[in-house]
This record gives structure tokens, sequence and C-alpha cells, in this order.
């Protein structure tokens, strides 16, 4: 995919000129994860006062970007995907417009919404004028489609990666040619129970499977034990360091086997994935459709819950009543894998919270839930004590399964409450 206009070289501005042209009733769109120009972020910061009556767009991830554009000024506003904590008081007073969409709900909302200004970080031109889109291809593709003023910072940072989508300088309306860093990520840590957990959901990914998962403790300890695998290959939204060592061991290989929108890491990384022709990147119109999801054998979509139910419900957002992130791109992975030959959805937890306390594993979601995945879109559910295959299983069955798989000292009562749940069907 390219885009290219017939303009000539665009005119050059500083970070502080371009925040400086903000203006009540813009509706500005910046880069999210990885893709967050932090140059503009810090001349923002440093420029409060142009914030006021402006409307931030982006796709922000919670635990990777602040990305709390809204409390720079009161009269700021913020259109959003992800609830995080940095949002919450601008959503309690109704500044934040948070929509419950997954990753393709959100393109979809980008791709309809009137932007004025679209920020994107990208490498510098080659000889031809090309812009990478560098480490971070998610969104920027339909913002720019949609901006009447576009803006690339040009940042020698960025690498210049593989990617099917490719922007021309002469498209910008100006560029920005600064020196900053890029959002790091840290490595991910892991402990003995994820790493138990691990071993259980490796155990359902075969030889020549396509995975995806996302990022967190328990993915870098399930990525830890796919490493005597052979044959895999990854889709998926984003790909942190903790994927460098399956290709180095072997089991992942080969040119474009990792198919993502973003990588997060730090330096290094990022430099790795510009070099290794084993990355390719894509934008969320590629990487999450469902059809072109399906249409690869034996995808296997592993994402981490909070809470299942007995019936299979999946709550994958939200803890004691409140909601902490979103559904992000589970729901077209999860579509994705169902509909491919050999696909599989899994879902997996630790089997319990608060030191053992507390069941993850529960009767039925609770009022303060929300329901992240249906009862009929997980195949596969696991935790630290095995695996439930809910695959043509009664309701009845599948109950059963899920309380085999949890907690040992909470079974009695889930069994229990299963019978009373029986009765009032």
């Amino acid at each position: 995919m390219t885009m290219m206009a017939s303009r000539a070289a665009p005119p050059r501005q500083s970070v502080e000129e371009l925040v400086a042209s903000f203006e009540p009733g813009m509706t500005v769109f910046l880069g999210g994860v990885s893709g967050e120009s932090l140059a503009v972020r810090d001349a923002l910061r440093a420029m409060p006062e142009k914030a006021a009556g402006v409307r931030f767009v982006g796709v922000f991830f919670p635990g990777i970007n602040d990305g709390a554009y809204v409390s720079l000024h009161p009269q700021a506003r913020q259109r959003a995907y992800f609830m995080s904590p940095a949002f919450r008081p601008g959503f309690q007073s109704g500044r934040v417009e948070l929509l419950p969409a997954d990753y393709l709900g959100a393109w979809q909302d980008l791709a309809q919404l009137d932007i004025d200004v679209a920020v994107v970080q990208t490498s510098e031109p080659d000889a031809g004028g090309w812009l990478s889109l560098g480490v971070c291809h998610d969104f920027a593709p339909v913002a720019w489609g949609r901006a009447k003023r576009k803006v690339a910072h040009i940042n020698p940072s960025m690498p210049r990666t593989r990617g099917s989508v490719s922007l021309h300088i002469s498209e910008c309306e100006a560029v920005i040619e600064h020196a900053a860093d890029l959002l790091s990520y840290p490595a991910e840590s892991t402990n003995e129970q994820f790493a138990l957990l691990a071993r259980q959901v490796a155990s359902v990914v075969r030889d020549g499977d396509t995975v995806q998962v996302g990022i967190g403790k328990m993915v870098a300890a399930v990525l830890a034990t796919l490493r005597g695998h052979r044959g895999l290959r990854l889709h998926a939204g984003m790909a942190t360091a903790s994927i460098v060592p399956l290709i180095d061991e072997g089991a992942i290989r080969g040119r474009d086997a990792v198919t993502v929108g973003v990588a997060l890491g730090d330096a290094e990384y990022y430099q790795r994935v510009a070099r290794d022709e084993t990355f390719r990147f894509a934008p969320v119109c590629e990487t999450h459709d469902p059809r072109k999801i399906g249409a690869i054998d034996n995808f296997v979509a592993i994402n981490a819950a909070l809470e299942v139910d007995l019936f299979g419900q999946v709550n994958c957002d939200t803890l004691n009543g409140q909601l902490v992130a979103g559904v992000g791109g589970m729901p077209a992975f999860a579509a994705g894998a169902r509909l491919s030959p050999g696909g599989r959805a899994v879902f997996a937890l630790l089997s319990s919270a608060s030191g053992g306390a507390l069941s993850r594993i529960v009767p039925r979601l609770g009022e303060g839930a929300l329901v992240g995945a249906p009862r009929h879109v997980a195949d596969l559910v696991v935790t630290e004590h095995g695996v439930a295959d809910l695959r043509g299983a009664s309701l009845v069955q599948r109950a059963e399964r899920l309380i085999a798989i949890s907690a040992p000292d909470h079974r009695g009562a889930l069994a229990a409450r299963w019978d009373d749940l029986c009765a009032s069907l």
C-alpha cells in the first residue's frame, strides 16, 4: 500500500511551531504505542494552553503510553479506545469520549472522523522521498488518509522497516525534522506461577502453528516455553523483544515469519526488527482482519483473561467492577482463529488471585464484570492446572471441565454453585 501526492517538498517547521498551530475546535491525531512522538508530547506539556479546546485522538495503550493529552488543559478533550488510570478524571468529567471498540472498531471509527491534523512519526526519507512508518504501522495509515493537514515527524531514531505501507514526503503539508528517543518498553519479567501456566499453554501449540500473543508477563513466559517448537510463525498486533530468542533458537524462521503492526522494546530491538527480514509490518486493517486470519491454517490466538465463568464467558478488562483497559485486538484474533482450519481460540489465566483467596474461575460473571468474549468464543481455557477443551461440550460438560482446572481449594464451592445455576436455567 502506498500513499502519494504530487506536491513539491513541504516546508520544515519545529515541534514548537506545530504545537503553536493547534487551535480550539481542532481534532488532532497523534500516534500511539511505539509510534507516539515523545517530542510532540513534551512540546505540548511545555505549552499546555495550546491544548485548550482541542480534541486529541489516538490509540494509546494502557501501561505503555500515558497518552492523557486531555489532562493538559481543563478545556482539552480526547477520544479514546482504552481506559487507563490517566483517563479516568477526564472520563468522569465528560471530557474523554471512551468508545467500547475493539481494534477493528477503532480503525473504522478513525476512518470516518474529520481529522484536522495528523502527526505521524517516520524514518528519514530514502533517495526517492519515501518515508517508513518504522516500528509502528497500526493506525497511522487510516488517520493519515483522513487528515486535512498531514505532518510527518521525521525522526533519525526511527528505523526503516519492511512494511506494506509507505508514505511519501510530498504528501506532507509540513515536516518536523527532530531527533528524539523512541518510546521504549522494558523487558518483560515473569515468575514461577506464570511459568506453570505457560507450560500448559505451550501444550496446545503444535509445530507449524501460526501464533498470536499480546504483551505482559504471561506472554513472556509462554514465548520462553515455545523455544523448543519448530516451524512457528507469529501474526499479531504487537511483538516485544521476547520474540527474539524464538528466532535465534530456530522456533521461528524465514522471511515474513513475523507479521505485526507494532514492535515494542528498546533501541537495540528496534534496530533488530529493521534489519531482520523475519519481521514484516502491516496496519490494523491487515493484521486484524478476521477473514485474512481465517485463511491462515492452524492459527492459534492466545489471549489473557481476568475471569472466566462456568458458561465460558470471558472478562478481560474489568477488575472489581472497574474498567481497566479494553478488548483490543482479541475479538478479531479469536474470530479469525475459529475460522482457521485447525485454528484454536485460547484464553489463559491464573486460577486464583489474592494469594489464592479468590477464584478466577467463577460461577457466573458478576454485575460489575464486562463480557469481553461471549460463551461461544473460547475453544480452550487454560490455567496452571490444565486445559479445558470447550469445543463440542454441553453446558454441563463445559462447567465440569472448567471446574477441573480451577484452584483446588475452590472446586467444591464452584460445583455446588453450578448445581444451583443448573436448577435455575
